[in-house]
């Protein structure tokens, strides 16, 4: 059991019963060209959320914590988008920029598309998990649940974007089924003005779970694998 500094507290974890969550660090979500680019959004924050997550990555493997990847993406068709009666066809961006822009048909968060692509630089790697997700929350139709209880697992350090969209949406949903959301507040990007990533933090340490940073993250992970028998 190792010690992680955090917000508002210390939080307790064992890393056999740890994984981290990286939420959507797509393309769409995190690259020149991609889907919040296009919209207007501003992410000029991605590559050091990038940057901070590819080495919590590499602390996580080595300390034997679980990595889970999780994918926003639609069939070619949008079957799995929602007709008109659901929220996600009127709120979802893809979804709308998708009817706004006919010349963006096809190309926003389908399946095998470019803007569908995790991140070059944080390729997943063999033993971690991927999972398809087709609304905010990674619990929503998925294995997700099904794949940590399997593997006992109770505690989330959650990275990606956007803060206040989809890890808030997934946080929020681990919080309620009993795991212990960790938001690593560097290693997330959000989308819209600055007061929605504040709101999201200061949800979470009050009310939801605990905020870190990734050094603290990193340095925990390296303490406890040093103390390991040789």
């Amino acid at each position: 059991m190792l010690t992680l500094n955090a917000k508002p507290g210390p939080v307790h974890i064992v890393p056999a019963q740890t994984a981290i969550i990286v939420v959507d660090m797509q393309n769409a979500f995190a690259t020149a060209g991609g889907m919040f680019d296009l919209a207007g959004l501003d992410i000029s924050g991605a590559a050091a959320a990038i940057d901070a997550t590819k080495r919590l990555l590499k602390a996580s493997r080595n300390a034997g914590v679980a990595v889970v990847y999780l994918q926003m993406s639609y069939a070619p068709d949008l079957r799995d988008g929602g007709d008109p009666s659901s929220p996600n066809y009127h709120k979802e961006l893809g979804m709308v920029l998708m009817r706004e822009r006919p010349e963006l048909r096809g190309r926003l968060l389908i399946d095998n598309s470019w803007d569908w692509q995790i991140v070059d630089a944080l390729k997943p790697e063999p033993g971690d998990h991927v999972i398809r997700k087709s609304r905010y929350s990674g619990f929503c139709n998925t294995g997700l649940e099904a794949h940590l209880r399997a593997r006992d697992i109770r505690h989330l350090l959650f990275t990606g974007v956007a803060t206040n969209i989809c890890v808030d949406a997934t946080a929020r949903d681990a919080y309620s089924r009993e795991f212990w959301p960790i938001l690593i507040e560097d290693a997330m990007n959000h989308s819209g003005p600055d007061f929605n990533r504040q709101s999201t933090l200061w949800n979470f340490e009050h009310a939801f779970g605990w905020v870190t940073k990734s050094d603290l993250v990193i340095d925990a992970l390296r303490t406890e694998v040093a103390a390991l028998p040789a």
